[in-house]
């Protein structure tokens, strides 16, 4: 008897989803990602965007699992693999295909964003791959936090683009921010180097937290020291994930604390020029 066809449920997660509430990793802490099938992965949700994740319109895929606790993270829903949605990479190739046509004509493409998509790379590239298949440009939004595998290293064999999160320049205020660990992210920024990778770097502006002229002068600095950067995007912190805290029952790191002010803002900006990099 031939079982009933799985119904997949890529298409109502659109714009993702708070889970409920549940005890978390500790900070630092991932998920064994090899727990799913061959070509399936755990995902969040998705939505599409414009401007913010990559070149023109984008399909954005969250993938759930993230080993750091980043202070101003805004999808805490996707902390956890397991509390994520398990697809298979097939699904999500035809959900994109629905919007191929639109999101072309947009000078768009897919973005694969988190959580932390590293952490399960053979899905990943299993959806880069099927995207890349109807012409679509792809990206990776990623901190590199993850140890650099064969498996990280063919999944970006179908990235054109890479968006790399930098947190901290330090590996203490690194630490501070995120709860990862500094040295993983410079790694990773060298392995695109050597690879001649396409690479956007985005770095938050905390107020109270990485908005200091040492912070944002080291961060520059490593971005230079990459050589594979082609710019640097400042984004002002946003509060737009707090609710997210309180329906999930945890306390938020950063209440209170305000948008940066657009001349900070500049002023970072202008920091990363200086060190010669395209910034904005």
């Amino acid at each position: 008897m031939t079982a009933p066809a799985r119904r997949s449920p890529l298409r109502e997660l659109r714009s993702g989803g708070a889970p409920a509430a549940a005890p978390l990793l500790g900070a630092g802490g991932h998920e064994d990602a090899g727990s799913h099938e061959p070509g399936t992965g755990s995902v969040s949700g998705w939505d599409l965007s414009t401007g913010v994740d990559g070149p023109g319109t984008r399909f954005v895929l969250f993938t759930a699992g993230c080993p750091l606790r980043c202070q101003y993270c805004h999808n805490p829903e996707t902390w956890r693999m397991r509390d994520g949605h398990v697809v298979h990479a097939r699904e999500v190739v035809a959900e994109v295909a629905r919007y191929a046509t639109f999101i072309g004509a947009a000078g768009g493409g897919v973005t694969v964003s988190g959580g932390e998509p590293l952490l399960q790379p053979a899905f990943v590239r299993e959806v880069m791959a099927g995207v890349r298949a109807q012409g679509l440009h792809t990206a990776l939004d990623t901190a590199g936090s993850v140890r650099i595998t064969p498996a990280v290293e063919a999944l970006l064999d179908e990235v054109d683009l890479v968006l790399l999160d930098v947190k901290a320049g330090s590996p203490e205020r690194f630490a501070e921010v995120s709860g990862g660990r500094l040295e993983r992210t410079l790694d990773f920024g060298r392995l695109l180097a050597a690879r001649g990778q396409r690479t956007w770097v985005r770095f938050v502006l905390v107020p109270g937290l990485t908005d200091d002229a040492e912070t944002i002068g080291e961060v520059a600095g490593a971005c230079a020291d990459m050589g594979c950067v082609e710019r640097v995007d400042v984004l002002p912190y946003h509060r737009l994930g707090e609710h997210k805290y309180a329906e999930l029952g945890i306390d938020y790191p950063l209440a209170g604390t305000p948008p940066p002010a657009p001349a900070a803002v500049a002023a970072a900006v202008d920091v990363f020029r200086e060190a010669g990099l395209a910034a904005s």
